[in-house]
């Protein structure tokens, strides 16, 4: 039998997962989120495994490259000022992640048409282009 979190640690979880939401291009790092759940980084992070179905870190990537997705379709800014702007330090973790999660590479998904969002509110736009682990086909080795 699992030992399950208690609704406090939940609620806890929670508040570390929507301040991912609202500060992800804040330089976030997973001890720093546990600290503020006020757990140890072993705990919160399988926690929060357990209560999302992934990691905290893979959470708040997700939330980053959905927010660079936007940014390409409502910019015109380079691959690294997005990768900057949703709190990437990294170009290559950047471009890597991304490229895992959408099926494309930052450049290729910036220089393709975007005209299925035309038009589609902004919070429907983000669940429909919501990028997904496994969703995509990943390219030959």
């Amino acid at each position: 039998m699992t030992d399950r979190p208690d609704l406090d640690e939940l609620r806890r979880l929670r508040r570390a997962r929507d301040r991912m939401d609202r500060e992800y291009a804040q330089p976030l790092d997973v001890p720093a989120l546990a600290r503020g759940a006020f757990m140890s980084t072993a705990h919160f992070s399988r926690r929060f495994r357990e209560a999302y179905s992934e990691t905290p870190y893979a959470y708040l990537m997700t939330r980053r490259i959905e927010r660079a997705q936007t940014l390409f379709r409502d910019t015109d800014a380079t691959v690294t000022e997005v990768c900057l702007a949703v709190g990437c330090a990294s170009l290559g973790s950047f471009s890597a992640r991304f490229t895992e999660l959408t099926g494309e590479t930052p450049s290729a998904y910036r220089a393709r048409a975007h005209d299925e969002a035309r038009g589609v509110p902004a919070c429907r736009a983000l669940t429909i282009g919501r990028p997904r682990r496994g969703d995509r086909i990943a390219p030959h080795s």
